[in-house]
């Protein structure tokens, strides 16, 4: 037998079923309904529901069938008109059968009352039978494995499959790794895993976190139309057809296999708190991608989840959260703590939603574990048996839990990063810089700014300085000039200008004295800038570079330079 698709809507007086069956005959098909049961049957396809309310047949029960389609659409009439049924969107655990009342015990003896009781004879026991000394036996001996899964329901599955889960969660052997170890373990990773550099960066450089912050996911106008019903009287009903599945969502709730869960109340706290933690780190994922899933989304939700990579068990509320905070800052690639916050805001909507929000979230995790392979194996431990729980969880029991993660609170000194000490330092380096920038350009202006006086100064000395040289050359003009010898090359003027200073032997001594230099080119005298040091060896090396490389010709009708080439080829150097 095929069970069909099928989909349920109310009215206040009426329980509407619509029914898939393709290729089913239509002369051929039964349907039973009594109270809260209700069976289909058109073969190949059967159906059977266990219904939320109670519904009845008073002769205003209606039924048509949509042969394009194939569709069997079925009206029943409510038990009591008004009645709001909840959960009918919650097929998995629709398709439960009912469960049977009873008062006997759980477990009994069988047979117990057929076999008499037998008097034990002293005299036929064995006294003489082999006895050893009672030893403490320890309780990691007794239960070697390790625990995890769904309400820690799971151990050994590591130990067969080790080679394939082994880049699927970050602990390893964890079968037999207790919980307190893999604690530790988790704490020291993600301390060796954080990295200032990459938290400093996002930190001043948030354009792109911003955006991811301003992105509103699916859940966001849900709560905002939820919060629009909050003080009207049919709250729950408007609330459960806030959300709604898709088909894809639908096949899948029909191919979940229902389970009951036998859990006591510590497992079913672990259960609730590990809810949590998942519900963070898909919100993160959700958010980072626009909604957009791709191939980093199941990296990402494993990653973020100390539960599904860690197998980590939780004590309270506040430790779900600082460890959620610990990894966003360690792992992914946008690492802020406005992500951190943002997720949890994100969760808190989520649970208030009720479980049909919570069931849609993990039916997105399944989707994404079951298309990646190696978290595929992480919907087997954990998200199919959520998503069949969830189902049959009172929404009160959500609601309390939205409560209490609203009561917690996270501040950065929590996580334990000293990231309000990395934020102070990088702001105080920052704030030197910009002071020391400042500095430099009020420097540059200040060169610049002089630099023009030098030039203006400059410009003003040079027009001063042409003008008389214009004077001197006018005065020059009634003076005989002397032409110098073509031959006379510019490195000779320069060689001038530095050593100008003529040698003249007074008493025998050739002592050095300033007096006026010729211009070869122009023939015209100018000021000695420096006289040359008394020093022998010196004045003797001038003496031979002024004889070898000086050479001017004679004008005619001139006398003061021959007198003045007279006296220096008549000085002499002192032997001493």
């Amino acid at each position: 037998m095929l069970t069909p698709a099928f989909d349920l809507s109310q009215e206040p007086d009426f329980l509407t079923i619509a029914i898939r069956v393709p290729y089913a005959r239509i002369s051929e098909f039964d349907v039973y309904f009594e109270g809260s049961d209700f069976k289909f049957y058109a073969k190949p396809y059967f159906l059977r529901l266990t219904l939320p309310g109670r519904i009845v047949g008073n002769g205003s029960e209606q039924g048509s069938y949509d042969t394009d389609k194939g569709i069997f659409t079925i009206r029943l009439p409510k038990e009591t008109p008004g009645q709001h049924f909840e959960g009918l969107n919650m097929l998995t655990a629709l398709l439960a059968p009912r469960k049977s009342r009873t008062a006997k015990p759980l477990v009994e003896e069988l047979g117990a009352s057929e076999i008499p009781e037998e008097v034990v004879d002293d005299e036929d026991f064995d006294w003489e039978i082999e006895q050893t000394p009672y030893e403490e036996v320890s309780e990691s001996a007794l239960n070697p494995q390790c625990h995890y899964g769904f309400g820690n329901l799971r151990s050994g599955v590591f130990q067969r499959l080790q080679d394939e889960l082994s880049d699927v969660v970050d602990i390893k052997d964890p079968d037999f790794t207790p919980a307190v170890e893999r604690r530790q373990k988790r704490l020291a990773a993600e301390l060796a895993k954080f990295d200032p550099d990459h938290y400093l960066a996002d930190f001043f450089e948030d354009e792109a976190v911003e955006q991811i912050l301003q992105y509103n996911p699916w859940w966001t106008d849900i709560y905002s139309k939820m919060t629009a019903f909050v003080e009207k009287s049919q709250e729950k009903e408007n609330r459960a057809a806030l959300v709604s599945f898709s088909e894809e969502e639908k096949y899948q709730l029909r191919k979940f296999l229902n389970k009951s869960y036998l859990l006591d109340k510590r497992a079913c706290r672990q259960v609730c708190y590990s809810l949590i933690d998942i519900l963070l780190a898909y919100c993160y994922e959700t958010r980072v991608t626009e909604g957009e899933k791709n191939v980093e989304s199941a990296w990402n939700i494993r990653k973020l989840s100390p539960t599904l990579c860690w197998f980590e068990t939780w004590t309270n509320v506040h430790d779900i959260l600082v460890s959620f905070g610990r990894r966003v800052l360690c792992y992914p690639l946008f690492r802020h703590f406005k992500l951190v916050m943002k997720a949890y805001r994100d969760t808190i909507k989520i649970l208030q939603l009720g479980k049909s929000a919570v069931l849609k979230c993990l039916l997105d995790i399944h989707k994404i574990f079951q298309e990646n392979d190696p978290a595929y194996i992480l919907n087997d431990l954990y998200i199919s048996d959520y998503c069949v729980w969830i189902q049959k969880v009172k929404s009160k029991k959500l609601a309390a839990l939205a409560e209490a993660l609203k009561e917690v609170s996270l501040t950065k000194a929590q996580l334990g990063l000293e990231l309000e000490e990395l934020e102070a330092a990088a702001l105080l380096v920052q704030e030197e810089e910009t002071a020391l920038k400042a500095a430099h350009s009020v420097s540059g202006q200040q060169i610049l700014s002089s630099s023009s006086e030098a030039s203006d100064s400059e410009d003003s000395d040079s027009t001063v300085s042409s003008g008389n040289e214009d004077s001197d050359s006018d005065s020059e003009q009634d003076e005989p000039k002397d032409s110098p010898s073509e031959t006379v090359s510019s490195l000779q003027g320069s060689f001038l200008e530095e050593s100008s200073a003529l040698l003249i032997v007074d008493g025998g001594v050739c002592r050095n004295t300033a007096i006026q230099e010729f211009d070869v080119s122009q023939g015209k005298p100018l000021a000695s800038s420096r006289p040359l040091g008394p020093s022998g060896p010196l004045i003797e090396e001038l003496g031979e570079q002024l004889k070898t490389t000086v050479q001017v010709s004679e004008p005619k009708g001139t006398t003061a330079v021959n007198h003045s080439m007279q006296e220096r080829d008549s000085c002499q150097t002192p032997n001493n």
